[in-house]
């Protein structure tokens, strides 16, 4: 397996990830290099907890769509503006494909802002039934395999190319890069855009205000720190992120995690 990415960047978003992992294993492949323009990676997890307590897993997903193959359930899920739960329990194993940032819109070729928050059956959007990739899927147990059906899938549906996902792309790694970055008139002006056109390929591409992308990182660099150093000094932090001050970073913390974060270092450790 060719590493895809830093772990810590990669886990950024996965909440409580270290106490996570003591319940489920989760390994990240790449797709074909003819795929990489639309896919980020792909994400598989596998838990049993049979004869053990069900485990709630919490995430502040990135401004990507995500296509989950489960037994039965497979969906594409757009960009979830909250936090997202998903109960782990008995055994069981997904397969994910994360694209990037405004890489599902050639599939879909509707405004990614109709899916925010929402989820669609695979049906509606590629038109026929996913039952045969999910029985190749579940009834495989090697890794490659299981990516080599996906990719042949993929490689049968796949679009052409739109440059302005790489124009998409540039912006969000440039806005997940610089942590001191709060304003969207600051993102804009480094890359030529005006806010108002930034909005509208946002809308169209990422189903996301680019003041929504701020703040998502902004606040996954405030968990992370936490993860790493437990109680982290929340106001220099706080300025490090581009907050105004403690108590904004606080605020919108909770709102979105729903816990402080003081109280969110302390759920660690329960």
């Amino acid at each position: 397996m060719k590493p895809e990415e830093n772990p810590v960047v990669v886990n950024k978003g996965i909440l409580n990830f270290e106490k996570g992992r003591q319940k489920f294993t989760i390994s990240r492949r790449l797709p074909a290099p003819e795929l990489a323009f639309f896919i980020r990676h792909y994400w598989l997890i596998h838990w049993d907890l049979r004869g053990l307590p069900s485990h709630t897993q919490e995430v502040l997903q990135p401004p990507c769509f995500n296509l989950v193959f489960e037994k039965d359930n497979t969906r594409i899920y757009g960009t979830n503006k909250g936090k997202t739960s998903q109960l782990l329990e008995d055994k069981g194993e997904v397969f994910g494909v994360l694209f990037r940032p405004g890489g599902f819109y050639p599939f879909y070729r509707r405004p990614a802002s109709e899916l925010a928050n929402r989820s669609l059956p695979f049906r509606e959007v590629f038109g026929r039934s996913c039952l045969p990739l999910e029985d190749a899927l579940f009834s495989e147990t090697d890794e490659d395999a299981k990516v080599r059906f996906v990719d042949d899938f993929f490689n049968s549906e796949r679009p052409p190319a739109d440059e302005q996902i790489e124009i998409v792309n540039s912006v969000i790694d440039y806005i997940a890069g610089h942590r001191e970055i709060n304003r969207v008139e600051d993102v804009g002006a480094r890359f030529g855009i005006s806010a108002r056109t930034m909005q509208r390929m946002f809308s169209q591409y990422v189903g996301a205000s680019p003041k929504w992308v701020i703040k998502r990182y902004r606040l996954q660099d405030a968990a992370v720190s936490a993860d790493a150093e437990g109680s982290p000094d929340w106001s220099k932090l706080a300025v490090e992120l581009g907050y105004y001050d403690q108590a904004h970073l606080i605020k919108d913390f909770k709102t979105v995690v729903g816990k402080s974060p003081e109280e969110y270092v302390r759920s660690k450790q329960g």
